[in-house]
């Protein structure tokens, strides 16, 4: 019998029939060769076939204190994980493995199972659906079973479906960097306005675009984010890319302006230049103020130049902006020259506020969903974090994983997160929104007679 990765695909009846000895002769090399990881995994997978989990277990562990980066050990320990109903453990593995390529089908499936162990169906379903897209092999019978009876009809729809958009000759620059759609709305907590506004604005109108170029209105547009830092802005703004199935392309100030006279302008058209050829895609701009702030406050011309170029390219005077959806952020809608919100331009302003109390126990319970632990009374944390940005309970939590996760290592054995853990951790994060607020007071009472900054005085009244 070979040894070696292909063993890891024997059938679990094939195994289950070699007599009890069989492995002491195998058991007998690796003592004497303990470094040969090809054996181990062999070994291991053995045991995890016979279901002897816990020594399977043990042999991926000392397969991986020898070679961390081994993505078939991980994936035997996170299989070995799975059938020890060990789901949180399973996730962390998994989650590491899905863009390798050498496991990417396997820990796909595998995934999907998980999610469906802990309750998330929904998006075990959308999981599954892509999944069948990019590998059509990938036909699990009793998982679309599991996953319901409308499931193996949307995947053969998902694989069969034509492009939506035709194949264009170019293709983006090697150093454009975008992100595949990968978050979906269930995947941020609270904001559930901003996504009725998203759903109606935005998706409604890609879901029903020849009825809008009947009225001669078109999909897409521009969009601008503000609001305190930490709540999510960016977050969202991938989720959108997201519930749409477009590419995600994010430019920050670093990868436009420049130093010499005219690069910056170039810079900026090349963005746009490579998103339209990626089209249909998302254009996310951070922190937008920093390239589009007001000219009357701008003492270079150079800054001008590059703010005139923006807004020509956001008006698409040469180029055809159709299939690019503009979306931009600010902590400081102030600084935006008043040009950037005409009509046609950012015309459409969301205030993303700090998390209510729905949201924070939303987010709590999807920072917590792929991790290790018991006795977390969600409510209560949303109770004691009134004033905390998003932002802060994701800081919280990690600082709780942390300490815990150092305690397990010097135990020996897993410990959950527990409520008191994160509690815990709580008084040493500070909420960070009321210093936003305090600054942007003045231009709410003095400078709305758009009724632009209407949300931030209600919420500040409110508390």
């Amino acid at each position: 019998m070979r040894s070696g990765p292909q063993t890891l695909h024997l059938s679990r009846m094939s195994l289950s029939s070699f007599d009890s000895d069989s492995l002491a002769p195998l058991r007998e090399a690796l003592e004497i060769s303990p470094e040969n990881i090809p054996l181990r995994l062999h070994i291991a997978s053995v045991l995890a076939s016979r279901g002897a989990f816990h020594e399977a277990e043990k042999e991926f562990r000392r397969g991986l204190e020898l070679d961390a980066g081994d993505v078939r050990l991980k994936f035997g320990l996170a299989d070995c994980f799975f059938m020890q109903a060990r789901w949180p453990e399973a996730l962390v593995l998994v989650e590491d493995l899905l863009d390798h390529a050498e496991m990417r089908q396997k820990a796909r499936a595998l995934y999907i199972r998980l999610l469906l162990k802990i309750g998330d169906r929904e998006r075990a379903i959308q999981e599954y659906v892509q999944a069948r897209r990019q590998f059509p092999s990938l036909a699990e019978t009793d998982l679309e079973d599991e996953l319901g009876a409308d499931t193996r009809e949307r995947a053969f729809l998902t694989v069969n479906a034509a492009p939506a958009e035709p194949p264009r000759d170019e293709e983006p620059d090697d150093q454009f960097e975008y992100e595949p759609p990968s978050l979906r709305f269930s995947d941020v907590g609270g904001l559930e306005d901003l996504k009725r506004e998203v759903r109606l604005r935005i998706l409604l109108p890609e879901a029903k675009r020849e009825l809008y170029r009947l009225y001669g209105r078109r999909a897409g547009g521009k969009l601008l984010l503000y609001g305190p830092p930490g709540c999510g802005k960016t977050l969202f703004a991938r989720a959108v890319a997201g519930e749409m199935g477009r590419r995600f392309v994010s430019v920050g100030i670093a990868e436009t302006l420049d130093m010499y006279y005219g690069q910056s302008e170039r810079n900026l058209h090349d963005v746009f230049e490579q998103a339209r050829i990626a089209r249909p895609c998302v254009l996310f701009f951070d922190e937008v103020d920093a390239l589009a702030g007001s000219r009357s406050e701008t003492r270079h011309g150079s800054g001008r130049q590059l703010i005139s170029q923006f807004l020509a390219e956001l008006d698409g005077l040469d180029s055809d902006n159709e299939g690019v959806l503009i979306l931009a952020a600010t902590n400081a809608p102030w600084q935006l020259d008043f040009a950037f919100r005409r009509p046609g331009r950012f015309d459409r302003m969301l205030y993303v506020p700090p998390p209510n109390y729905e949201a924070r126990r939303a987010i709590f319970s999807l920072q917590l969903r792929h991790r290790f632990c018991e006795a977390v009374d969600f409510d209560r944390l949303a109770a004691l974090t009134e004033g905390f940005t998003g932002a802060d309970l994701c800081a919280a939590v990690e600082r709780a994983v942390d300490v815990r996760l150092g305690e397990a290592l010097d135990a020996g054995r897993s410990l959950p997160v527990t409520g008191g853990d994160i509690e815990a951790a709580l008084l040493h994060v500070r909420p960070s929104a009321a210093e936003w607020f305090q600054a942007v007071r003045g231009h709410a009472l003095h400078s709305n007679a758009s009724g632009l900054y209407d949300p931030i005085l209600r919420e500040w009244n409110a508390h």
